[in-house]
């Protein structure tokens, strides 16, 4: 297999040049992102959401016969749990060499025991598996919490990788020193027609971190929302171990 159906599914779906509008119908010891660095953006300007998340050749630096780990964590304040209990788990990626040079095989393990979830295997796949495997959890959840269409809140958040999302250099720290990396942030359901039956989450903020220096280049992502009052609707978000090595 090439690529599992998820990830060329959600690519696809995400990425696709097509214009479609979103309202049709259907850890400790992480590379944490520090503030955003007084740097200027390179003269071309900053590069495409979507291409720094779907188009990069991400795994061209993770060796083969290496692992990647990523600490994951998700929790909601919300009356009743609708998104279950809070979840703290790990998403790992065993690396193995492709085809191709920047190519790989990998064998994902997302997360453990009662809490796994099918994911891969990977074959001979230039880009990070993580961001659909991501996308594709969070967005499952989501639509049964709001008993939406899955399809919408994917066009939504393709729409706003588009339309509403900023690049901005920013520095992360990643071993002993700091290195160059993107921040990408979003709010792709901020005024939708449909807002008033999100239960809240229209305010929901997709933070991406990507380094070119950072095996896989996926640094972190998050998902996250409060209420008018502080409240935590959600907050979902993994990032790069470091110590996993």
């Amino acid at each position: 297999m090439r690529l599992t159906h998820v990830a060329t599914a959600l690519a696809v779906i995400l990425c696709a040049p097509t214009l479609v509008s979103a309202t049709e119908t259907a850890a400790p010891a992480q590379a944490n992102a520090t503030t955003p660095a007084v740097v200027n953006a390179p003269k071309t300007g900053s590069p495409n959401a979507g291409d720094l998340l779907f188009e990069q050749p991400q795994m061209k630096n993770a060796p083969p016969g290496s692992t990647i780990t990523y600490d994951y964590l998700r929790r909601s304040g919300i009356a009743k749990g609708p998104f279950g209990a809070p979840l703290q788990d790990t998403i790992t990626i065993k690396v193995e060499k492709g085809k191709q040079p920047d190519a790989r095989d990998m064998d994902v393990t997302m997360f453990s025991g009662l809490n796994r979830r099918p994911a891969g295997p990977f074959e001979d796949m230039t880009g990070n598996p993580i961001v659909p495997l991501f996308l594709e959890n969070h967005i499952m959840a989501l639509s049964k919490v709001l008993e939406a269409n899955p399809r919408y809140l994917k066009l939504a958040i393709r729409k706003g990788l588009r339309e509403k999302a900023t690049v901005t250099p920013i520095k992360v720290s990643f071993g002993d020193k700091d290195v160059d990396a993107w921040r990408i942030e979003m709010r792709p359901f901020e005024g939708d027609a449909q807002s008033q039956r999100m239960r809240g989450l229209d305010t929901l903020t997709y933070t991406f971190v990507t380094s070119p220096s950072v095996p896989g280049e996926i640094v972190s992502m998050e998902a996250a929302s409060k209420n008018g009052e502080g409240g935590e609707l959600l907050e979902e978000k993994l990032g790069y171990e470091q110590k996993a090595g």
